[in-house]
């Protein structure tokens, strides 16, 4: 065997052996930007949750500020993750994708939705029911699609 041989040999090792921890350790960037999702129900203001309390649902990773809202959000996930990925409503209103800032959101009917911008919300409170109609029959359109793609 010569060295060449031996060295891809290795280097295809290696590559697999990545490729294996790669597959058991799934890595993603912290939804809502690592802000605690249930804060905004019970603090009724977004609070920065941390690395001590997380948990993933459908794909997506989930901080929170304390042990006690963690287990709030594991007993019913569906009641605390924004509304349409967390994508901004409005945007998803008018067929688009784009990111909601914690920041600036709402809480209806018990849903957390996000917002771009506070002049985007401005137009979005202009017609929150009809906005909110509009976006759920988008989303069932755009929801599996890149924001590049819309």
């Amino acid at each position: 065997m010569s060295f060449k041989q031996l060295l891809l040999g290795l280097v295809a090792t290696v590559l697999a052996s990545a490729g294996a921890l790669a597959d058991k350790y799934q890595f993603s960037a912290p939804a809502v930007q690592g802000y605690d999702v249930v804060s905004y129900h019970t603090a009724k203001r977004p609070i920065r949750g941390n690395g001590n309390f997380v948990a993933t649902h459908n794909g997506a990773t989930y901080q929170f500020s304390s042990k006690a809202n963690l287990a709030s959000f594991k007993s019913n996930p569906e009641k605390y993750v924004p509304a349409y990925g967390g994508y901004c409503a409005f945007g998803v209103s008018v067929g688009k994708k784009f990111i909601g800032d914690p920041e600036v959101w709402r809480v209806v009917n018990g849903k957390l939705y996000l917002n771009l911008d506070t002049g985007i919300q401005d137009e979005w409170f202009k017609d929150v029911p009809g906005r909110i109609k509009s976006a759920d029959a988008q989303w069932k359109t755009i929801k599996d699609k890149s924001p590049a793609e819309l």
